[in-house]
Parts: structure tokens; C-alpha cells; sequence
């Protein structure tokens, strides 16, 4: 009986997960695997299920209580109230990305580009023009949750890991979304001259120390791609570095860079951008961190 299988799905995910995480974990493989919501099995506990489908639930199972993700175990992600296809090659997108998503979309309701006079201006409609670069795509969250809410802005997503950029394709397939997609490495300051000019860049790069490696769960260090998460420990700004420099001669006038940092470094992130940049400005999510740096050029 459903209610059974259900029952025993929650009390062994227990074992590694609180309860509030268990349930929603356990209501979200249910979902999924055998299309059955929790009020189908409060409403109807002997429902049966296929032989298959048990099979189904046994492997998700397996593999959860192996500390793997469940949305790499579903290799399904939800962000911006858009489903993403995910798996190793690509970060699991984070509900603080999403403020960042947020944040740009919140100033581009007020503000239009007019690159060719180099201008902006205020405007109570979406901006419908604006150039946009995101750097390190992965999952490709970022510009398809922007483009599906600014369906006429040109958008740019490179990224270094061409298995990642498939999965951001099938993204931006699956959502019927129009994005330039690139595989490119941005360390190297060589492939700059091969992109153009931009009204605005963001960017969630690796920004977590590897020292801090161990302080992470299994479930990020044992699946999630290390290139994604990981700087070298005593040069932890390395990406902010070469943003800051790139969009020093890649930003149209008036144009702005948005990324996500690290909770103990957004202040200097601020300060490698202000070497650049006319000013800038730190922004806390909503739990009070600092995780977010904008730069004005």
C-alpha cells in the first residue's frame, strides 16, 4: 500500500534528515516517481503501485540515504518558479541566487537602455533592450529565470564546462528561451575580446575557500562539481577580480555588474569592484547576510 511505502520512505530519510526536510524530501520523490501528492495518500492509503514504480522509489531511496541530493536523484531543481533539468556537471541552484534574479529584475522594471546613444532612463514597463552577460551559466537558471520576465533582452551565458552548457541548452530549450550560449573560460583574459559590450553582467562564481570544504554537508562536497564551489585558498576573490576588470572595458555607459559572494567576503568584493567601478553597493538577503555586491560603472 502507498501508505506503507510512504511511511517507510520518511522514518529511513530520518536518519539523516530533521523531519521538516525528510517530509518535504519524501513528498517530493512521491510526487515525482509515482505521481501520487501526500492528500492522494491521506485520502487513499491502500492505493497500490506498480511493481516498477516500487522499484523506482527503492533506487531514489538508495541513493538519498547515500547523502546524494534529491534533485540530483530526480535531476530536477526548482528556481524562480521554473523547473530545471540538473546533475553533476551543474550547482543545484540556491533560493539566495534567486534574490539576486530578483534584484536585477526589480531595477530593470525601472530602468531602459538606450545603448546606442549610451544612455538610461526611467520607464514604468520592463526594459526590453538591455544586453545582459551572465558568467559561469551552469544549470543556466540565472538567464532563462531573467529572459522568461524580459523575453526581448539579448542574453550571454559562458561558462568553462561544455557538459554543463548541454544542460543549460536543454534549459533554455525546455522553457523556449533564446540565449547565446558559450563554452569559455573567463580566467583566461584572452577569450575577452571575443564578447562584446554589455548594459549589465552578473555572475554567482566559485567563491567558497577549499579550506572550507569540510565544513560543508556530504551532499555538496560528495556531488556537487568542486570547479563550481571552490577557490584557491589564498586567492578567494580570484573571480571577482577578473569581473571587476572585464566590465571595466566591456560595460556600456551607466552599466551595472550583479553578483553573489560569499557571507564573510562581500565587503571585499565591494572593494576589488570600487577600483573600478564609480561606486558600489552590498546587499543582505533575507536573512540579514551580505551576499550580494552591485557595482555602478
Amino acid at each position: 500500500m502507498i501508505k506503507d511505502l510512504y511511511r517507510n520512505f520518511l522514518i529511513q530519510l530520518q536518519g539523516i534528515y530533521s523531519l521538516s526536510e525528510a517530509t518535504n524530501i519524501t513528498d517530493w520523490v512521491f510526487e515525482h516517481t509515482a505521481h501520487v501528492k501526500k492528500t492522494d495518500i491521506v485520502k487513499t492509503p491502500t492505493l497500490q503501485v506498480s511493481e516498477s514504480v516500487r522499484q523506482k522509489l527503492h533506487n531514489n531511496l538508495t541513493q538519498l540515504l547515500a547523502h546524494k541530493p534529491v534533485q540530483y536523484v530526480l535531476h530536477q531543481a526548482w528556481f524562480y518558479n521554473l523547473s530545471f533539468k540538473v546533475n553533476k556537471h551543474t550547482l543545484i541552484p540556491r533560493p539566495e541566487t534567486e534574490e539576486l534574479v530578483e534584484l536585477i529584475l526589480k531595477d530593470l522594471r525601472f530602468t531602459t537602455f538606450d545603448t546606442q546613444n549610451k544612455i538610461s532612463f526611467n520607464a514604468s514597463n520592463l526594459s526590453n533592450n538591455v544586453q545582459l552577460l551572465d558568467i559561469g551559466t551552469g544549470s543556466g537558471c540565472i538567464p532563462i529565470a531573467i529572459k522568461k520576465n524580459i523575453p526581448l533582452a539579448s542574453v550571454t551565458s559562458v561558462d568553462v564546462s561544455k557538459k554543463a552548457l548541454t544542460v543549460a541548452k536543454q534549459n533554455a530549450q525546455t522553457h523556449n528561451t533564446s540565449i547565446h550560449f558559450i563554452e569559455l573560460n573567463f580566467l583566461d583574459e584572452a577569450t575577452w575580446n571575443s564578447l562584446p559590450f554589455f548594459d549589465i553582467i552578473v555572475s554567482n562564481p566559485p567563491y567558497i575557500p577549499a579550506k572550507e570544504k569540510e565544513k560543508l554537508d556530504q551532499n555538496v562536497t560528495l556531488f556537487e562539481p568542486h570547479t563550481a564551489l571552490f577557490v584557491p585558498n589564498e586567492n578567494p576573490l580570484l573571480f571577482y577580480e577578473k569581473i571587476a576588470s572585464f566590465a571595466k572595458d566591456h560595460l556600456n555607459y551607466n552599466g551595472k555588474v550583479y553578483v553573489e559572494t560569499h557571507e564573510h567576503f562581500a565587503k571585499e568584493v565591494a572593494t576589488t569592484f570600487s577600483k573600478h567601478c564609480s561606486h558600489t553597493q552590498v546587499v543582505k538577503d533575507i536573512f540579514g547576510k551580505e551576499r550580494m555586491v552591485i557595482a555602478f560603472y
